[in-house]
């Protein structure tokens, strides 16, 4: 048994909080540009893509409109429906598959190996992260790449201690009471890079998701300068010390290198 967290009735919420305002853009525009350099790297030719825990899939949308197959695993019925949905609407059907299901549960056997597995905002979302990862570099191939953005551990002790969240952090940034959407295992950098390593992956890549917009001490400036908020995220997404900063960090791996 594994212990994940499903988004059956909170997928509408989730979409509209993430990935309908300026947060969801700028993650939008960070990650894609980062696997859109990583795509100009490899070899010309379809890939082989596996979505995990990929919800309704904007990314592996994306890259399946560009030509690679996509098998998309998710533990939520009502993510995979959008998904289905989604994909239907622009003619996308015959390249993806779909998993309902725990990514601990696919297998090599039944799959195969991918050429590049998406991972994101899955792994503070999971008991044991260790594992989680060591599942996703069995199902990889050798020099395949792994595209992993987690929960920052490190950003959300920064804003906590700005904000003078005191008893926040002397609690270990645990709440008494949990909200919804707020991942309850955020990850610590060093650690998740620790596990990586010891899977066989090397770093070739490491960017900060919302560097600024969650410092911003004037907050109307998000919904007031959109446009130029964006411009600066991109700007110093990949600059010191803002990548350890991002409330998220999206970490691009290669395995066997």
């Amino acid at each position: 048994m594994h212990s994940n967290t499903s988004f059956d009735g909170k997928s509408h919420t989730f979409a509209r909080n993430i990935y309908g305002t300026i947060k969801g853009e700028i993650r939008l525009k960070v990650v894609w540009r980062d696997l859109q350099e990583l795509l100009e790297r490899l070899p010309a030719g379809p890939l082989r893509i596996l979505d995990a825990g990929g919800g309704f899939g904007p990314f592996s949308q994306r890259l399946a409109a560009l030509g690679h197959s996509v098998v998309l695993c998710d533990l939520s019925a009502e993510m995979l429906a959008e998904a289905r949905r989604q994909v239907a609407e622009k003619d996308l059907s015959h390249v993806f598959e779909f998993i309902h299901g725990p990514i601990q549960d696919l297998s090599v056997a039944e799959l195969g190996r991918f050429d590049l597995i998406l991972c994101h905002a899955v792994l503070e979302w999971v008991e044991d992260q260790a594992g989680l990862l060591a599942t996703l570099g069995g199902l990889l191939r050798e020099q395949g790449h792994l595209s992993l953005m987690y929960y920052n551990r490190d950003g959300l002790l920064f804003q906590s201690l700005v904000m003078g969240h005191f008893d926040y952090v002397e609690a270990d940034l645990v709440k008494k009471r949990r909200q919804k959407l707020t991942p309850p295992r955020p990850c610590r950098p060093g650690e998740v890079e620790q596990w990586l390593a010891g899977l066989g992956f090397a770093i070739t890549g490491r960017t900060g998701v919302r560097v600024l917009h969650d410092y911003m001490v004037r907050r109307e400036i998000r919904t007031e300068q959109p446009g130029q908020l964006l411009e600066m995220e991109l700007a110093h997404a990949r600059q010191e010390p803002f990548v350890g900063l991002g409330r998220y960090i999206h970490v691009l791996a290669k395995k066997g290198d």
